[in-house]
Protein backbone atom coordinates (compact mmCIF):
# COMPACT_ATOMS: atom_id res chain seq x y z
CA UNK A 1 0.00 0.00 0.00
CA UNK A 2 1.28 3.29 -1.08
CA UNK A 3 0.97 6.35 1.18
CA UNK A 4 0.43 9.75 -0.22
CA UNK A 5 1.15 12.55 2.04
CA UNK A 6 -1.37 15.30 1.82
CA UNK A 7 -0.07 19.03 1.25
CA UNK A 8 -0.91 21.24 3.59
CA UNK A 9 -3.77 23.97 2.32
CA UNK A 10 -1.93 27.49 1.81
CA UNK A 11 -3.98 30.07 4.01
CA UNK A 12 -5.21 32.63 1.69
CA UNK A 13 -3.57 35.93 2.01
CA UNK A 14 -6.09 38.72 2.88
CA UNK A 15 -6.24 41.56 0.33
CA UNK A 16 -4.50 44.81 0.82
CA UNK A 17 -7.61 47.38 1.51
CA UNK A 18 -7.66 49.79 -0.55
CA UNK A 19 -7.55 53.55 0.12
CA UNK A 20 -9.56 56.56 -1.63
CA UNK A 21 -8.99 60.43 -0.94
CA UNK A 22 -11.02 62.81 -2.98
CA UNK A 23 -9.53 65.91 -3.50
CA UNK A 24 -10.64 69.26 -5.04
CA UNK A 25 -8.99 70.70 -8.17
CA UNK A 26 -9.40 73.60 -10.13
CA UNK A 27 -9.00 74.38 -13.72
CA UNK A 28 -10.39 71.32 -14.85
CA UNK A 29 -12.82 71.63 -18.16
CA UNK A 30 -12.26 68.90 -20.74
CA UNK A 31 -11.65 65.35 -21.65
CA UNK A 32 -7.98 66.42 -22.21
CA UNK A 33 -7.91 67.32 -18.27
CA UNK A 34 -8.77 64.00 -17.13
CA UNK A 35 -6.51 61.95 -19.55
CA UNK A 36 -3.96 64.16 -17.64
CA UNK A 37 -4.52 63.77 -14.38
CA UNK A 38 -5.67 60.51 -14.21
CA UNK A 39 -2.20 60.00 -16.10
CA UNK A 40 0.23 61.86 -13.59
CA UNK A 41 -1.39 60.76 -10.89
CA UNK A 42 -1.64 57.49 -11.84
CA UNK A 43 2.24 57.09 -12.32
CA UNK A 44 3.26 57.92 -8.65
CA UNK A 45 4.16 54.69 -6.35
CA UNK A 46 1.32 53.17 -5.15
CA UNK A 47 -1.81 54.76 -6.62
CA UNK A 48 -4.01 52.10 -7.80
CA UNK A 49 -6.48 54.09 -9.62
CA UNK A 50 -7.80 57.48 -10.46
CA UNK A 51 -11.25 58.77 -11.10
CA UNK A 52 -11.50 62.52 -12.16
CA UNK A 53 -15.45 63.96 -11.89
CA UNK A 54 -15.34 67.38 -14.31
CA UNK A 55 -18.68 68.81 -13.09
CA UNK A 56 -17.84 68.06 -9.38
CA UNK A 57 -13.98 69.44 -9.57
CA UNK A 58 -12.91 66.67 -7.64
CA UNK A 59 -10.47 63.66 -8.24
CA UNK A 60 -10.21 60.54 -6.38
CA UNK A 61 -7.07 58.72 -5.69
CA UNK A 62 -6.75 55.30 -4.94
CA UNK A 63 -3.82 53.44 -3.54
CA UNK A 64 -2.23 50.53 -1.21
CA UNK A 65 -1.89 52.94 1.19
CA UNK A 66 -2.27 56.90 2.56
CA UNK A 67 -1.71 58.83 -0.13
CA UNK A 68 1.18 61.36 -0.28
CA UNK A 69 -0.81 64.45 -0.69
CA UNK A 70 2.28 66.68 -1.24
CA UNK A 71 3.20 64.09 -4.00
CA UNK A 72 -0.18 64.73 -5.93
CA UNK A 73 -0.49 68.45 -5.50
CA UNK A 74 3.09 68.44 -7.10
CA UNK A 75 2.22 66.48 -10.18
CA UNK A 76 -1.32 67.94 -10.76
CA UNK A 77 -0.27 71.88 -10.19
CA UNK A 78 3.31 70.64 -12.79
CA UNK A 79 0.12 69.62 -15.12
CA UNK A 80 -1.51 73.05 -14.64
CA UNK A 81 -4.34 72.19 -12.22
CA UNK A 82 -4.38 73.50 -8.85
CA UNK A 83 -5.37 70.89 -6.08
CA UNK A 84 -7.20 73.00 -3.53
CA UNK A 85 -7.66 70.27 -0.60
CA UNK A 86 -8.73 67.28 0.11
CA UNK A 87 -12.80 67.07 -0.01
Amino acid sequence: MTSTAATPATPATPATPAVSVAYAVAGMSCGHCEATLTRVIGELDGVTGVEVQLAAGRVTVTGTAEPDDAAIAEVVEDAGYELTGRV
